[in-house]
């Protein structure tokens, strides 16, 4: 057990949500549960009653509800979830139509805007008119290459309204990488942007929007909204028209198309580790049902609430924040460098707005204390009620931290779980206490477990996160997987029938929680944004003085580091210009995100005797860990070095 940091008020209990959801379920199910535990056990041994539970609790408009909530829980993949039921995604988000605030969209360099739920509602109404207008229609595919911004948010519930299915990247992003991205799922219209800012610096994004539309043939329509500057030249990229120019005029109603509840809503990118991003097709119900469960039931978030999260719109953290439109609640939508124009700009827009639920990444918090920012002795944050963290694990120390020097009474909501189900594994509740380093416990609904190597349950000890049981946001498929072997091969490969998620955790048998330590796959979470080896890998094939290359995360001051092991082609040397080059390489054709910590000359890389990269091997070998796949290498004598660097400390630094 971790050391108890914070426990609520029974004011705080009596009042929270979640209390009230145990009530519902006490009175309908004639059961009597007093604690989250017993409502978390109930929950995965009636998984049909508890979802159930969930839809009637959250209140999901529906034009017909559904016959059957789930056919067979242990269907992994394939389960069908609500059948029957008729809904929309976005008319769930915007059931309030009044003048209460819904946006605050806050710029580096911009002023202060504001949208009310009638505007929201007005604007979004006009958007959808001009979409089916030029033939829109429930399933073609909509993409955003753009920043967090209200238009972007427009467009998204837009595209539901119609039921259009929407995927999303920031513009800081290369275009090589969107176009790997959306080139896959052929979208009819890209929505973009005329250029961004970081750390004060105004960027173009219209030449990489121009790429972008060169390399997706299927875009027919180019949506241009002003940012940067007003009126830019957009004459180079085809089928584009300014966002303004595009709205429709009038003062249209929104006709919410009425579809089934495995109709996709979203399309989510994966990292890339073996090749172009998977695409990863999520329903509406099932991630309009869950991402409510976690925003009113464990989030807590009420109509009164001001929500603000640091993201952008390639992390699904972006979709998870709009989702709580439903809730009537004030959303800030922040685009920039999250600590210019100081260390201090996040926290004086928390004092300003008086937002009450905090969102950001282990790597923000790792960064505030690594420069000792106080923001609770310099800021009034009195109005905050709960920090939301993800996107990697924080350390215990980083649990401390919080609560010493940003507020002692306040919910720190540790969560973990992935872009894959636009959710959490792992999460908060306002009802028990935190202690440090732990996530307070499983997601409702959720049935995970730690397994060990053989596929057994285990406590107390370091094992793979598994869900043993379907749940309604796991993706319904990947996008150009008819027969669905990529899907299966991405979670169920291991413990057949069981969801493995990639994560090394150990779950607590004292307190329920759980300690995640990072990835147990291929995938990189630098700041907890995911990113793919095989996007660093396709700029290193492009670089003659690089014969091979390996990319893996490294634990590192309570977040991960990117480590680049390089195999120089014969003469050459890596020199400080080299060096310089493939980082210059990474960060314009991929992104900052994908340039290294430090990168390491090594004389081979790790191949399985089919021809595969062995990423995992050397994650475990730096990390300490046993390998328990080196006969599948087809070299595997090369690891003798990588084991030498870590006995000899050279990875320390």
């Amino acid at each position: 057990m971790g050391k108890l940091l914070w426990e609520p008020t029974e004011e705080r209990k009596k009042n929270a949500n979640i209390t009230r959801f145990i009530e519902f379920v006490n009175k309908r199910h004639k059961q009597n549960f007093h604690s989250y535990r017993g409502l978390y056990d109930w929950s995965v041994d009636k998984i049909p009653d508890f979802w159930a539970s969930v839809w009637d609790f959250v209140g999901v408009r529906a034009s017909k509800r559904y016959e059957t909530v789930v056919d067979d829980v242990t269907k992994m993949p394939g389960a069908k979830w609500f059948s029957g039921a008729r809904l929309n995604f976005a008319e769930n988000l915007l059931r309030c139509r009044d003048e209460k605030i819904a946006f605050i969209f806050k710029g580096e360099t911009q002023k202060s805007t504001r949208m009310s739920y009638a505007e929201l509602y007005d604007s979004v109404a006009r958007l959808a008119e001009s979409l089916r207008k030029i033939g829109i229609k429930a399933g073609d595919r909509v993409a955003a290459y753009m920043p967090n911004m209200i238009e972007t948010a427009v467009a998204m519930l837009a595209s539901t309204s119609i039921g259009a299915v929407w995927a999303s990247c920031a513009t800081d992003i290369g275009s090589g990488a969107a176009i790997d991205r959306f080139g896959q799922i052929g979208p009819r219209v890209l929505f973009t942007v005329n250029g961004y800012f970081y750390k004060g610096k105004a960027f173009d994004s219209l030449s990489n929007a121009a790429e972008i539309v060169r390399g997706v043939p299927s875009i027919e329509k180019v949506i241009v909204a002003r940012y940067r500057e007003e009126k830019p030249d957009i004459s180079h990229i085809p089928h584009s028209v300014y966002y303004d120019d595009f709205l429709s005029r009038g003062k249209p109603e929104i006709h919410f198309e009425q579809l089934p509840a495995d109709h996709p809503v979203f399309i989510m990118f994966s990292s890339g580790t073996t090749g172009k991003p998977k695409c990863m097709v999520q329903g509406a119900a099932g991630i309009l049902v869950n991402q409510l469960k976690e925003l009113i039931i464990h989030t807590d978030l009420k109509r009164d609430d001001v929500h603000f999260f640091i993201t952008t719109c390639s992390w699904m953290m972006w979709n998870w924040m709009l989702t709580s439109l439903a809730t009537g609640n004030t959303i800030i939508l922040y685009d920039g460098n999250p600590s210019y124009p100081g260390t201090g700009a996040m926290w004086k827009l928390i004092q300003d707005e008086k937002v009450t639920m905090f969102g950001c990444s282990a790597s923000y918090i790792n960064y505030l204390r690594s420069e000792n920012i106080k923001p609770g002795k310099d800021y009034d944050l009195s109005s905050l009620k709960e920090i939301w963290q993800t996107g990697s694990p924080l350390s215990a120390d980083g649990f401390e931290y919080v609560y010493q020097e940003i507020k002692k009474d306040l919910h720190f909501n540790s969560s973990a779980g992935g872009t894959d189900i636009n959710g959490c594994f792992f999460t908060g509740s306002p009802i028990q206490p935190v202690y440090a380093g732990e996530l307070q416990g499983p997601g409702l609904g959720m049935k995970v477990k730690a397994y060990d190597e053989k596929g057994r349950p285990i406590f107390d000890r370091q094992g793979e996160l598994v869900c043993e049981a379907a749940a309604p946001p796991m993706p319904l498929s990947f996008w150009n997987d008819p027969d669905g072997k990529r899907y299966r091969d991405a979670y169920f490969g291991v413990y057949p029938g069981v969801w493995r998620h990639g994560d090394y955790i150990v779950y607590h048998s004292d307190t329920g929680g759980a300690t995640f330590y990072g990835r147990s796959d291929a995938v990189l979470k630098p700041s907890g944004v995911r990113i793919g080896t095989a996007e660093i890998y396709n700029v290193m094939e492009g670089l003659p003085e690089v014969a091979d290359s390996l990319a893996v995360g490294q634990s590192w001051e309570g977040d991960q580091r990117v480590l680049l092991f390089v195999k120089l082609a014969q003469g050459y040397q890596l020199t400080e210009d080299l060096e310089n080059k493939i980082k210059k390489s990474l960060r314009e054709k991929a992104s900052p995100r994908h340039v290294p910590a430090r990168i390491i000359v090594v004389p081979d890389i790790p191949y399985t005797t089919n021809m595969k990269k062995v990423e995992s091997a050397v994650t475990n070998i730096i990390h300490g860990r046993p390998v328990t796949n080196r006969d599948a290498l087809g070299n595997p004598e090369c690891l003798d070095f990588f084991e030498k660097l870590v006995a000899e400390g050279a990875l320390k630094s």
